[in-house]
């Protein structure tokens, strides 16, 4: 989870007592401890006291934000309100479900317009540990069927995956095919390389890199893995907002 700041950037002068057990407490410590309950679970938990004691505002409707951005699903939330409504009253979930309509129809609309001729498909949850911003993932091959998988990957503005390496002891590697937008890839210890539509660049195994998108524009690649023997990816270090940005200058 992101590191809280509200507090301190719409109280910090007015209530700072507030605006530090807001942001280092509440926030910082409270929902920091992943090892006893997942930020989704604390998502869906707070979407429950907020709807059960009738606060829908705009408070509530940050919280349905968070609760997207972490791996919630506008199917999931539609049938945790349905779910609440016999519980919490009827009027409370009606009112939830128009600050749920507004947050959640910001994926179609996105979803419309990014992702290239392949769409955009759904948020990358499951990797998103190993990337900077939001990413989204559309699977276009089953591998139950073929050895090979291909998935079109769709970075945010200013989205990058971490250092990582595609191991193998034979084979292997990555190959990546640019089919909307521009953005970045680099190995190590080689400069940047600009990336548009059309473009295809051809991972060595056991090379690293990263790739994403560039800071003020959207960017899909087909992600192609290539069989290998022995094959595995390490994830490794975020590429850091100071090396990124200096890839613009």
């Amino acid at each position: 989870m992101k590191k809280q700041t509200a507090g301190r950037e719409q109280l910090g002068e007015f209530a700072p007592k507030f605006a530090e057990l807001n942001d280092d407490v509440l926030f910082g410590e409270v929902w920091s401890r992943e090892d006893k309950l997942s930020i989704k679970n604390r998502c869906m938990i707070t979407i429950a006291g907020f709807i059960g004691k009738g606060g829908i505002d705009n408070s509530f409707k940050y919280h349905i934000i968070n609760a997207k951005n972490n791996g919630v699903t506008k199917e999931e939330m539609a049938e945790i309100i349905t779910h609440l409504a016999f519980y919490c009253g009827w009027p409370n979930a009606w009112a939830a479900f128009n600050i749920a309509k507004e947050v959640y129809s910001e994926d179609s609309k996105i979803e419309e317009e990014h992702g290239g001729m392949f769409g955009l498909g759904e948020p990358n949850t499951n990797f998103a540990q190993y990337f900077i911003g939001n990413s989204y993932l559309k699977p276009l091959t089953d591998p139950s069927k073929t050895n090979i998988f291909i998935a079109n990957v769709t970075f945010e503005p200013g989205c990058r995956n971490n250092w990582h390496i595609h191991k193998a002891t034979k084979g292997g590697g990555q190959i990546l095919i640019c089919v909307d937008g521009e953005g970045w890839y680099q190995e190590e210890g080689e400069p940047a390389q600009s990336l548009k539509p059309g473009d295809i660049v051809t991972i060595s195994a056991n090379v690293k890199h990263w790739h994403g998108a560039k800071k003020d524009c959207w960017f899909s690649h087909l992600a192609l893995e290539v069989p290998g023997e022995n094959t595995s990816n390490e994830w490794c270090e975020q590429v850091n907002d100071e090396q990124y940005n200096n890839l613009e200058k």
